[in-house]
């Protein structure tokens, strides 16, 4: 019979159609015999025809009837009538949660209310052994009285091989089709691989849910459903604090656990993440959320950036013990500062950090003398919370460090406790500024930074020979000039002794642990060395030393997805290196990924001019920069960058590496292999670098290139 308004199966009138899908047309109807309204979805004809699917549908849907939750859709029946078979469920009225997110994100409390219903409803299903299969915004229905109604329960696994609808960021044409239905960008890894889905799908699928309604958008995204398969089973999702920093760190850490590709390292129940939200508010009324933006440099000369820096990097840490106070991080309170020009309104700064209060200063030092004035501000009117003002002796630091940040717990009324009075590591000033120093010198990546880099390091030590992180930093240092700038087994052996050093004085620097990665892995002791990148990344999530290495590494091994995820993490823990983007771009190309590649470059190229213009001697930044610019079409201006890196550092390996690298993407093999024979002849010997390098691509049919890759030893 035709299925129209009005007509009625068996003991139920159709009033409306109220929506459409993979598994039928949805009717609003009336149950004449109970008096109630209801939701009849009506099968497609082509599938109740096979009595065997027919068979499994009846027996998953009389599970599903089983499950009784306040946030789960009751199914009251599987029925037929007039030749037509069709579910009835419960009629909920309300809209669903894809017409609820706003583009900005939900606000914590409604997050946090629909987000704990959902999870709970997925726990009692898993308790009756049910999986969702195919959870995502339309899928969720948010009823009158503001609380989240799981659809679908068990059914998904039926849906017929039909393309599931885009989202709002994918291409407008469908996707294509998949066994068991489903919409990719909610979908695990493992269910895209083919996998049977189980509870934890679900659990991704839920961090999905939880990550869309923060940010307004879905974590993974692509312009092609290639691309989007891509992201979801390579790229690590944006952090949360970038889009929503007045979220609280705790929700960001159950989306990144539910989102972990391995299902069996996201560790959490849908039981565990309802348990989890439910937290949230409690720990948002007892923590005030503080930013240290860094502090501004009033000498005459403008040469102590890293006094000011380090110094606020110190209070910083120092907070960060302290119970009751929740604390922005590094990376995202200075790149934010950086971003607000020189002089930021700090009320729509603190509110973009999301952060109730700010702690501001600046700091003036001459002939031994430092004068520093810091002040707390309320984020909401702009009052001044707690004010000081210091001027002493510039070895007066430490202390200082710690007084200011006792001041802050006491003004904020939260107890000091046992923070950490000394972070860095060291109580010698003159190591302090040493350390600093070298590292600013040892990320431009050039021979003679790290060569200086190296030099200071030492220094440092020589003021304090237990400062575990300038061995770590040492050992960096060796480890770079063996790699790119000669291969001497004495040299290597202290970069590894200057890394076990630092591990005997700290075994919990996460510093030491990349240090050791970086010496195992030049050992090819791969096994190990991701180890101790894991562990160094266990210790401290942001280390940009442990994600850039472990990138390294994955790409001299070839293993291009890991080099990716790796490289992004390293950009995410350092906004301002445009050394990542510029490097995971290459690894997007050689990945057939050309729209993630540009959009990388992109980004790279304006951060490496901004630091070339900063630093116009920087050839690292120079050289990368014109990489980008060449491969985006802008060879000229590229070239131009190229040229003027070499005239700077004409005999440097690593340099002539990469200006081999940009000749052959701009067409010049001859001279791209040139370069690379001076940079071989010179001391680099890293083969995997040339054998997997997608800006050489040109130059493999070339038997001088081939005979080039051929004489570096296959260990290198």
């Amino acid at each position: 019979m035709p299925v129209l308004a009005g007509a009625e199966l068996g003991h139920y009138a159709l009033v409306e159609k109220i929506g459409e899908g993979g598994m039928g047309v949805v009717w609003r109807a009336r149950d004449l015999k109970l008096d109630r309204e209801v939701a009849l979805k009506v099968l497609p004809e082509a599938r109740t025809s096979d009595p065997d699917w027919l068979a499994r549908l009846e027996q998953e849907a009389r599970a599903a009837a089983a499950l009784s939750h306040p946030n789960a859709v009751a199914v009251h029946a599987i029925e037929e009538a007039e030749g037509v078979r069709f579910l009835v469920f419960e009629l909920v009225h309300g809209r669903s949660l894809a017409e609820l997110i706003p583009p900005t994100g939900l606000p914590l409390p409604q997050i946090v209310g629909l987000g704990a219903g959902i999870a709970g409803a997925l726990a009692a299903a898993h308790r009756r052994g049910l999986t969702h299969r195919d959870l995502k915004p339309r899928n969720v229905m948010v009823d009158e009285g503001g609380a989240a109604r799981v659809l679908d329960f068990g059914l998904a696994a039926f849906l017929p091989p039909a393309a599931p609808e885009a989202s709002p960021d994918s291409p407008t044409r469908p996707y294509p089709p998949l066994p068991g239905g489903g919409t990719l960008c909610y979908m695990a890894p493992e269910q895209l691989r083919g996998a049977p889905p189980d509870p934890s799908a679900d659990v991704w699928s839920l961090g999905v849910l939880l990550f869309e309604m923060a940010c307004g958008k879905p974590p993974f995204r692509g312009a092609t459903p290639a691309d989007l398969v891509s992201a979801v089973l390579l790229a690590e999702p944006e952090p949360l604090a970038r889009s929503r920093p007045d979220l609280p760190p705790e929700l960001a850490a159950i989306v990144s656990t539910c989102l972990r590709k391995d299902p069996a390292r996201r560790l959490l129940t849908a039981d565990d993440v309802r348990l989890a939200l439910l937290r949230l508010p409690a720990s948002e009324t007892r923590e005030r959320k503080v930013a240290v933006l860094p502090f501004v440099d009033m000498s005459r000369e403008h040469d102590q950036g890293w006094l000011c820096d380090g110094l606020a990097e110190e209070i910083l840490l120092t907070l960060r013990g302290v119970p009751g106070l929740r604390v922005v991080s590094r990376a995202a309170a200075f790149s934010a500062r950086a971003a607000a020009g020189p002089t930021p309104d700090l009320g729509e700064l603190g509110r973009k950090l999301g952060a109730s209060v700010l702690l501001d200063g600046s700091v003036r030092q001459a002939d031994g003398k430092v004068r520093v004035a810091v002040e707390l501000i309320d984020v909401d009117d702009g009052a001044q919370l707690w004010a000081f003002r210091h001027e002493g002796a510039l070895g007066d630091v430490f202390a200082l460090q710690d007084q200011i940040a006792r001041q802050v717990a006491a003004a904020l009324e939260v107890q000091f406790g046992h923070a950490a009075s000394a972070p860095a590591g060291t109580t010698q000033l003159r190591a302090w500024e040493l350390y600093h120093r070298a590292r600013r010198l040892y990320y431009r990546y050039s021979r003679r930074a790290v060569e200086e880099a190296r030099t200071l390091f030492e220094r440092a030590l020589g003021e304090d020979p237990a400062f575990a992180r300038a061995w770590a930093g040492l050992a960096d240092c060796g480890f770079f000039l063996y790699l790119y700038v000669h291969r001497d087994p004495e040299a290597l052996h202290l970069a590894r002794e200057a890394s076990r050093r630092a591990l005997e004085l700290q075994p919990a620097l996460a510093e030491a642990h990349a240090s050791r990665g970086m010496g195992l892995s030049l050992d090819g002791r791969h096994t190990e060395a991701e180890r101790a990148f894991e562990e160094a990344v266990r210790l401290d999530p942001d280390l940009f030393e442990a994600r850039y290495f472990r990138a390294r590494d994955a790409f001299a091994q070839g293993r291009l997805t890991d080099a990716a995820r790796e490289w992004e993490a390293a950009g995410r823990a350092r906004p301002e290196d445009f050394q990542s983007p510029l490097l995971v771009a290459q690894v997007y190309d050689a990945l057939a990924q050309p729209e993630a590649a540009a959009a990388a470059r992109r980004r790279g190229v304006v951060l490496a001019e901004a630091q070339a213009a900063r630093e116009p001697d920087d050839t690292r930044a120079l050289y990368m920069a014109a990489n980008g610019l060449v491969a985006l079409g802008e060879r000229e201006r590229g070239l131009a960058l190229s040229d003027r890196a070499l005239a700077l550092e004409p005999d440097d390996p690593m340099l002539l590496y990469n200006v081999g690298c940009i000749l052959a993407l701009a067409a010049e093999p001859e001279r791209a292999i040139d370069c690379l024979v001076r940079a071989v002849a010179g001391g680099l010997r890293q083969r995997g670098w040339l054998e997997h390098d997608s800006n050489l691509d040109s130059l493999r049919a070339s038997p001088r290139f081939q005979a080039l890759v051929g004489a570096i030893p296959a260990e290198a």
